[in-house]
């Protein structure tokens, strides 16, 4: 088979489309065009039904209700909402929210606008696995706290958190939990009910759907979240987040949802063997460091640091072969150090030398080879 160039590794960025979720979408934009808000007609009954049963398939891929999904234009926003929104909606008046130092931008910017606001923001560290230390959470809840705020698995280094201990902790001490599980829905099982999860993040285009859609898990009940809409304007998706429907783009989203329920187990196995493929050949070139590789960690994600070698040149070098990143792709504009792998004990220079490769859904073992030959002369000619 002809390889395409340059072969993709880089899924935790973005996934392409699958090309069923395409197909399942594209009627949307021209023959079934309805406002699904329209219900005078039969237009927009057809797009209201067709955003039913996405509902219904994106609740079902994290074990939800399908009316406590929130439709969103992404992740973002979905974490502004649950964040933005328990704060502003306190009717006793805590103003505590407990995160991580290695959270997405998404949550790290929106708690700084609630310190900006005059809310309180505890920042915590985490191991050299890239682990948050449940001991070190539960001393910082104080009466006062309102919001713990931990990612399902980080964008960078695939890392999983404990998030079923972490949300035992928030119930004993009655404070709500969000996490930001973008990287994790589709991808490893995710379930809201098992995990005690209050309010949860997501997006389509981690999961082969299109950029633009994504939706917040709010609880209905044991407890109620309540939250203050961050959009106004028509009451729409239960008052929490007004204006018209990407009926297009929702539909894709349910899809991609449906797929990923019926894909995910023997998906996972597959790129896990990838994965382990991957590391375990570039592992013979030594001086090289899988990171938080003792952490549970998503199994399709690898971050590797190369000892010896000058990261900048290698990303040239390999950028006609390989997409790949040195850090998650809201970040990699700047040249500062990635912060998650700071805050995990990695020197500046190190980091520098550090990437993140993930596979998908549509890798190969061929690419996975090609990827490997392409380092591996890389690197033997930076050590000379």
């Amino acid at each position: 088979m002809t390889l395409k160039l340059p072969v993709y590794l880089d899924n935790n960025a973005t996934t392409p489309m699958d090309p069923a979720v395409l197909e399942e979408m594209l009627p949307y934009f021209s023959e079934k065009f309805g406002n699904a808000a329209s219900r005078t007609h039969s237009y927009g009954w057809e797009a209201e039904e067709a955003v039913d049963i996405a509902r219904e398939n994106i609740a079902s891929v994290i074990g939800a209700h399908p009316q406590e999904i929130v439709f969103t234009s992404g992740a973002t926003e979905a974490a502004n909402l649950a964040i933005k929104g328990v704060w502003e909606n306190n009717p006793d008046q805590k103003g505590h929210i407990i995160t991580v130092v290695s959270e997405h931008k998404a949550v790290l910017d929106t708690c700084k606008y609630i310190e900006r606001k005059g809310g309180s923001v505890t920042y915590l560290e985490i191991q050299p696995n890239g682990l948050v230390d449940l001991n070190d959470l539960e001393k910082a809840i104080t009466a006062q706290t309102l919001l713990i705020a931990v990612m399902y698995a980080n964008n960078e280094t695939g890392v999983i958190q404990p998030i079923k201990a972490i949300s035992a902790i928030a119930k004993a001490h009655g404070v709500i939990f969000f996490t930001d599980a973008t990287q994790a829905v589709g991808k490893i099982p995710v379930d809201v009910q098992e995990d005690d999860i209050d309010l949860l993040a997501f997006s389509a285009h981690k999961l082969y759907g299109p950029k633009g859609v994504g939706a917040l898990y709010v609880r209905k009940k044991n407890p109620t979240v309540t939250l203050t809409a961050q959009i106004e304007g028509g009451g729409h998706e239960r008052n929490m987040r007004s204006g018209t429907l990407n009926v297009p783009g929702v539909v894709a989203f349910g899809k991609a949802c449906e797929i990923c329920g019926e894909k995910m187990a023997s998906e996972s196995l597959r790129l896990r063997s990838l994965r382990d493929h991957f590391e375990k050949q570039l592992l013979a070139l030594q001086h090289i460091d899988i990171n938080a590789v003792t952490a549970p960690r998503l199994p399709h994600a690898t971050n590797i640091s190369f000892h010896d070698i000058d990261g900048e040149k290698m990303i040239f070098e390999a950028g006609s072969d390989i997409a790949f990143s040195r850090s998650s792709a809201c970040t990699s504009a700047t040249l500062e150090p990635s912060y998650v792998l700071k805050a995990m004990g990695l020197s500046n220079e190190l980091i520098h030398n550090t990437f993140r490769f993930s596979f998908g859904r549509f890798s190969t073992e061929q690419q996975v080879d090609h990827a490997v030959a392409v380092i591996s002369k890389i690197v033997k000619e930076h050590r000379g």
